[in-house]
């Protein structure tokens, strides 16, 4: 098994009327020697905003500002915007991020030349109803679990909530041209490619997507850890042997889910074809500040940075914290290729 080294708890919850509850769920941006971190921050009143803090080297931190860096503004994110997701592709930053407006949640995006004046895109994920959407699902091959979530959120939620569409990660690069974008419609990771965002306001592009959502799957949960679900982390890190994809996957338990970090190598050219999946957890909720917090027994990765070959994954702590652990690249790679999927 690869080894992981856990460095501890570098965010914390401070008095800021944003952040008084939880900091946690960073999103990562690499730029040299400094690493941007767009965390998720939670005010006692469950409203969501993003924050900012910046790195010198993968742990030091030298800059945190004392007002969000995004605040809710519109009424689909009145609840909160959540776990943003950053890349730059060519010359420009996108941002994807989980917007709330305390019944629905969908995937949203800004984007600019400027990290710091990004304009906000609205929402890119499919506006349908789970009735809608659960008569699509019958054109294509999917699992019982699929008309499972969509019973669930109908009972959870609501009888006319839309499609909960989360964790919408852009891979850094155009592939084949397209943009590429991961997103979770329960209980997977999909994908889906676009010349334009536009594109994705677009209910029928939804639609004639969603009727070939078995196509589109990239990662199915195979193995205990990741049994309920599996659901985007970090951005895919692009190496030699294929993308890199640190995603979190979810073990049911009757006390209360386990979130665990689970690792998987995808094709460079085709991302639906995995390369490699590791059947066991990266690494797991072990320590007090991951088993207990605003929501216990939770590692929820979502960015990393590479300094002297390492790989630091940046991760929310039991939705408390932001933390950080690391691994070796070159190791991380080689036990992957141990673990090859059969085609």
């Amino acid at each position: 098994m690869i080894k992981v080294k856990k460095h501890g708890v570098i965010l914390r919850p401070t008095a800021r009327g944003f952040e008084n509850k939880s900091v946690f769920n960073p999103g990562v941006f690499q730029d040299g020697e400094n690493v941007h971190i767009i965390y998720r921050g939670l005010n006692e009143r469950y409203i969501s905003s993003l924050g900012y803090a910046k790195l010198k080297g993968p742990l030091k931190v030298v800059e945190r500002w004392k007002e969000p860096f995004l605040a809710p503004k519109h009424k689909y994110e009145s609840h909160g915007v959540e776990d943003a997701r950053i890349v730059k592709i060519k010359d420009t930053y996108y941002m994807t991020y989980v917007v709330h407006d305390g019944k629905n949640a969908l995937i949203a995006y800004s984007y600019g030349k400027d990290l710091f004046h990004l304009k906000r895109g609205g929402i890119i994920s499919p506006q349908m109803s789970y009735d809608a959407v659960g008569r699509l699902f019958k054109y294509s091959k999917l699992k019982d679990d699929y008309y499972f979530f969509k019973s669930y959120y109908k009972d959870m939620v609501a009888l006319d909530v839309l499609l909960w569409d989360k964790d919408g990660i852009l891979f850094p690069e155009k592939i084949k041209r397209k943009f590429a974008l991961l997103h979770r419609i329960l209980p997977d990771i999909q994908v889906i490619y676009f010349n334009k965002f536009s594109r994705l306001k677009e209910v029928g592009y939804w639609k004639e997507y969603i009727k070939k959502l078995s196509k589109n799957v990239i990662l199915e949960g195979g193995h205990g850890f990741e049994a309920r679900n599996v659901g985007g982390g970090c951005p895919p890190v692009k190496t030699d042997l294929g993308w890199l994809l640190i995603y979190h996957g979810v073990e049911p338990m009757n006390k209360g889910r386990i979130y665990h970090a689970g690792v998987a190598l995808l094709d460079l050219k085709d991302p639906t074809k995995t390369i490699a999946h590791l059947p066991y957890p990266l690494f797991s909720p072990t320590k007090k500040w991951e088993k207990e917090g605003h929501v216990h027994n939770v590692v929820f990765p979502t960015g990393t940075a590479i300094f002297n070959n390492k790989l630091y994954i940046y991760y929310g702590a039991s939705d408390k914290y932001v933390a950080v652990a690391s691994v070796s690249l070159k190791g991380l790679l080689r036990e992957l290729m141990r673990n090859r999927v059969k085609q």
